[in-house]
């Protein structure tokens, strides 16, 4: 990191997304996990080691999942002296997990580590309302029949309704999707550029699989080799199909199922260590985490609620006395095209730049050609907290790829958040 010992990627994988209630219906997060981290564990040769920790992360997930990275890391492959951890920072999440793997190695802490996440959108916790909760749990303590039928006197259907996750900013009431409908007219994004950049994202990542880019980056898992939601054939003609998604009523709605990233099911986990551990065991270091930050916007107020990766890649790049420009990739997750789109108008705003991030100019624009160069988020789909893990592992692989050069990292998150990151080979 910027301050203590470089920490090394040595490399990542991932399963296959897929979208929701299809091939990983009823797996579920430990499930997903297990099969990456064991992986991990094959590609690595990390049978039986021991690690200074596994840190992985699930958004939605049942209570009874618990440590999701002690069990998955139990069911590895792993020695059972490597700890675990489960972290939580929406769309974020993965990216996270390896900052703090990250921060730790930094430290002197460990030497050595996995960062990752899984999610699915198909085995999601359905919980019944507190009125039944509460019959339930008495129910549960009386001591005889006869007072734990007591408890359900009274009972009425109405109790039997159940409670799904929430889809929706507690403090709005809007989905991610209506938030960023909102964003898309206040910058003034047309719908014909959202799918536009849809479109590239499925095509890039088409190519990437053609050429073998993802061979040693993607596991098969239940018979599907490649993201299920990746559309080669998709056309701008097949997406001005589309009706708006979020924006059904005014007649200016441009987000549609087709320029948002589809509700995904996955997992991805990348290694981590110190030079000194990979070079002991013979790993190539494919690129070192220079950098990493994370910040929020005041969308309860008015902010874009996805605006965050402005802020945050500011600041980071202040404090590396980088400009926007001195990056060979620039990997930006894709929420929505209009997300992507946003950033980066806003970074080629003056006003934007001088009021809202302190700048004297505007940070500028990015060659688009180094955006996402082999797909992203559109086109693989999204599992919530898997998201991080593969981005950096894209990110890693492509700098291999070309033998050296840096990416910067950007996601943002529900709750108004963005954390990003600085790779370099």
């Amino acid at each position: 990191m910027l301050h203590g010992r470089p920490v090394a990627v040595l490399g990542g994988v991932r399963i296959p997304f897929c979208r929701q209630n299809t091939a990983y219906a009823d797996v579920g997060n430990l499930g997903m996990s297990v099969r990456t981290l064991g992986a991990l564990v094959e590609k690595f040769g990390l049978h039986g080691r021991r690690l200074g920790e596994v840190a992985m992360g699930a958004v939605i997930k049942h209570s009874s999942d618990w440590n999701l990275g002690r069990e998955a890391a139990l069911s590895s492959g792993l020695s059972p002296l490597t700890p675990g951890i489960t972290l939580q920072r929406a769309c974020g999440t993965s990216l996270d997990s390896i900052i703090t793997i990250g921060n730790r190695i930094a430290a002197g802490q460990i030497e050595s580590g996995i960062g990752g996440g899984s999610d699915s959108t198909s085995d999601v916790p359905i919980v019944y309302g507190k009125s039944l909760r509460r019959r339930l749990l008495a129910a549960n303590a009386a001591r005889t029949t006869r007072d734990r039928l007591a408890q359900l006197r009274g009972f009425r259907l109405r109790e039997l309704r159940p409670e799904f996750p929430g889809v929706v900013e507690p403090r709005t009431g809007k989905s991610m999707g209506e938030h960023c409908e909102d964003m898309a007219k206040e910058w003034g994004i047309p719908r014909d550029l959202q799918d536009e950049f849809a479109v590239g994202s499925h095509h890039r990542l088409a190519e990437a699989y053609e050429r073998g880019f993802f061979d040693d980056l993607v596991v098969p898992f239940r018979g599907v080799s490649r993201d299920n939601t990746l559309r080669a054939d998709t056309t701008m003609e097949k997406l001005a199909a589309l009706k708006p998604a979020f924006d059904r009523v005014s007649g200016r709605g441009t987000l549609t199922a087709g320029n948002s990233t589809p509700l995904t099911d996955g997992a991805a986990a990348c290694l981590l260590s110190t030079d000194e551990w990979a070079a002991a065991r013979g790993h190539e270091v494919l690129c070192h985490i220079r950098d990493a930050h994370v910040a929020a916007v005041d969308f309860v107020h008015g902010e874009g609620l996805l605006m965050a990766p402005t802020v945050a890649v500011a600041e980071m790049l202040a404090r590396n006395r980088l400009s926007l420009q001195d990056f060979d990739i620039y990997e930006i997750h894709e929420a929505f095209a209009a997300q992507v789109l946003c950033t980066l108008r806003a970074w080629e705003s003056e006003d934007y730049c001088r009021s809202r991030l302190g700048l004297d100019a505007p940070l500028g624009r990015i060659d688009p050609a180094k955006i996402n160069p082999v797909g992203s988020s559109l086109a693989t789909g999204h599992p919530f907290a898997a998201t991080g893990a593969r981005v950096v592992a894209t990110a890693a692989r492509q700098l291999q790829e070309r033998g050296g050069g840096r990416a910067l990292v950007s996601i943002c998150t529900a709750g108004g958040m963005g954390v990003v990151a600085i790779l370099e080979r």
